[in-house]
């Protein structure tokens, strides 16, 4: 495939070691061989630590003079002093001042002069002292920037774009918030990487899909790809508010006096209907994945209940439709920065990949796996591409089974009905657990036992004709492996991990920025069902996934609704089922009835991506039927408490 961010940072490197190998003919020179990775030789201690604030262009505020965003510098001194020009990396956040960063939710903390003495987590520490910059930038409307916070729309976005387009000589910032004094980035030679977890990652994604020059790469984790679907899934909530209460949340207090007008405009633009309006088309970035230029480190939990893993598959793909070079990390986490999940190889595999996007070394990660995913807790495996060559989807039927209510899935087109009825008390680990009972609550169809392993990798896709008795229905459906295992409990307050008491050590300290940080461990459950994959909708979005309207009880209505990505093996001896029910407790909202449904079982399937496709799911289903087993099938608790409403505030 293209790989433009590549063949950026290798043309000009090709030509300078082209009149390198010349001069070793012309001059007995000892050749010394290309560097492979950058080490610790800058002074942490003594780095240039300094702010400026660059002009947006936008008033936001409406204060009659154009917002600044406040960017916190800290860069090697030794580098600036000899004329070396440095690359950054950049995370742009909300959170600097109201909610912290990291496990440890760290705030960024100043001198008397207002220079940054703590830059929350271990990014500068580590990377400073190998020649880089980083640069950490208030969000338009927080902290120390003026401006309003628009979640995720054009202040968010451009604010940080600017600061990519002044690092690149290209816009202009002043060395205090209000002065005239003009502050050139003569220290930087332009290169710039993003990183961020979940919003600061989402403004990565954003600024990345203006196609700004200078951005070389982003690092987006846990970060959402289009913001309607952080708040709705065709048309179904999943959360009792809209961007303005999470505008305010963040909005500094000189903010929250001046943004009237944009918290009145979010809440205008962002009906409790679910329909889509010029709000979330603006803040949509698939539809600009033909923009991006940089290259793309993406990580994400694959039990992520605040940013979803839906963000993951529809960015992906578009990206992969773009030929932008890519990478991936999916953990069995929910919402979890891979620094508390897998220390260690995160800190080398970023160090490596920052030099060889930022700094051209050719240090081979370029030529590694495309994948790594984390199988069971701690223990993880690499796909050369993902989702893995060979990969195809296959059509799922679901049929009667020889007990009432406990249907069969398999490739035979079913016929007959089920019926259920909505239950908001109930959501996806009850219906798993009662999955061999029939229960009012719940339309369950499930494989025998497994013969081999078997490997869902990619996005799914439901399909149901479903007959309403109410003029309003919501939809849930979810994939589930039947099986025993050990799992991260990402139900769990640490969402997958547990907070130790010791340190360690990643960089170098000052008085006033520690390097080091609490270790975390892997926070296990055993269960006998997992969620592998899950997706909703609101039954009166059936003609359009962007407007919903009213139902006719008693009229049949066919939808499909898109299950979010994941990667996943169902091993042999445990079952694959599919449910479709209603409300799914906790993570979307009941619709204002009570609905019972019943499913037309000959015109309801789901595509599911398997790794060998259908003859994969033909030889892993051949075996002779099971006896299914009976009682209580446990998994995890369900969310412990309603999943998100901040991306990304604290862990």
């Amino acid at each position: 495939m293209p790989n433009r961010t590549r063949s950026t940072i290798w043309r000009p490197l090709t030509t300078a070691a082209t009149a390198a190998l010349l001069a070793t003919f012309l001059a007995p020179t000892t050749a010394h061989p290309a560097p492979r990775e950058s080490r610790p030789v800058h002074s942490y201690e003594n780095a240039v630590r300094e702010a400026v604030w660059v002009d947006t262009g936008l008033d936001a505020d409406r204060d009659g003079r154009p917002d600044r965003v406040a960017v916190d510098i800290v860069r090697p001194r030794e580098a600036a002093a000899q004329g070396r020009k440095v690359p950054v990396i950049m995370d742009a956040s909300p959170y600097y001042s109201c909610c912290g960063r990291g496990n440890e939710s760290q705030k960024k903390t100043y001198d008397a002069n207002g220079d940054v003495v703590r830059m929350p987590l271990f990014y500068d520490n580590y990377f400073v002292p190998r020649g880089y910059a980083v640069v950490g930038v208030d969000l338009a409307g927080t902290n120390r920037s003026d401006g309003c916070v628009d979640v995720g729309g054009r202040s968010d976005i451009l604010s940080a774009k600017a600061v990519v387009d002044w690092l690149n000589g290209r816009a202009t910032a002043y060395t205090t918030r209000t002065g005239t004094t003009r502050a050139k980035a003569t220290w930087t030679n332009g290169r710039t990487g993003m990183i961020g977890k979940s919003w600061d990652g989402t403004i990565a994604n954003g600024v990345a899909a203006t196609g700004v020059k200078g951005l070389k790469t982003i690092v987006p984790i846990s970060a959402i790809s289009s913001w309607y679907d952080y708040y709705f899934q065709q048309g179904a909530p999943l959360y009792d508010s809209g961007p303005d209460w999470l505008s305010d949340y963040v909005n500094s207090p000189d903010a929250r006096a001046k943004c009237a007008a944009v918290q009145q405009k979010l809440v205008d633009g962002a009906p409790r209907t679910g329909d889509w309006t010029p709000l979330w088309t603006e803040r949509d970035y698939v539809k600009d994945a033909r923009k991006v230029r940089a290259s793309v480190f993406l990580v994400h939990g694959a039990q992520d209940l605040n940013v979803r893993m839906k963000h993951v598959g529809q960015w992906w793909d578009a990206l992969a439709r773009n030929g932008v070079e890519r990478k991936i990390w999916l953990a069995q986490t929910g919402h979890v920065d891979p620094f508390d999940f897998r220390r260690a190889e995160w800190v080398k595999t970023l160090h490596r990949w920052f030099d060889h996007e930022l700094l051209g070394y050719d240090n081979g990660i370029d030529r590694e796996p495309m994948a790594d995913i984390e199988r069971a807790p701690d223990q993880w495996v690499t796909s050369p591409v993902w989702p893995p060559r060979g990969t195809a989807a296959t059509t799922l039927r679901p049929a009667h089974g020889e007990q009432p209510g406990v249907g069969t899935l398999g490739l035979r087109k079913g016929r007959g009905t089920e019926t259920f009825t909505d239950d908001p008390r109930h959501g996806e680990t009850d219906w798993a657990a009662r999955i061999d009972s029939a229960t009012a609550d719940k339309a369950g169809f499930v494989t025998g036992p497994l013969t081999r392993d078997l490997r869902l990798s990619g996005s799914s896709k439901v399909t149901v004709t479903a007959t309403p008795t109410t003029s309003t229905a919501h939809l849930s459906a979810v994939l589930v492996d039947l099986g025993p295992a050990t799992i991260r409990d990402y139900a769990a307050s640490g969402e997958g991990v547990t907070t130790l008491t010791d340190r360690d050590c990643w960089g170098a300290s000052t008085a006033g920025d520690s390097a080091c940080f609490l270790r975390t461990a892997a926070d296990t459950t055993d269960v006998e069902h997992t969620v592998v994959s899950r997706g909703w909708a609101d039954l009166g979005t059936h003609a359009s996934a962007h407007q919903g309207g009213p139902l006719t009880p008693g009229k049949a209505y066919t939808i499909t609704l898109d299950l979010a990505a994941t990667d996943h093996v169902v091993p042999a001896g445990h079952r694959l089922a599919l449910i479709v029910a209603g409300t799914d407790k906790d993570l979307i909202d009941p619709p204002s009835t009570r609905p019972t449904l019943t499913l037309d079982l000959s015109r309801t399937k789901a595509r599911v991506p398997f790794v060998g496709g259908a003859a994969a799911f033909a030889r892993a289903t051949a075996g002779p039927p099971g006896a299914s087993p009976t009682g209580h099938l446990d998994g995890v608790s369900g969310p412990s408490q309603r999943a998100g409403r901040i991306p990304g505030g604290g862990r």
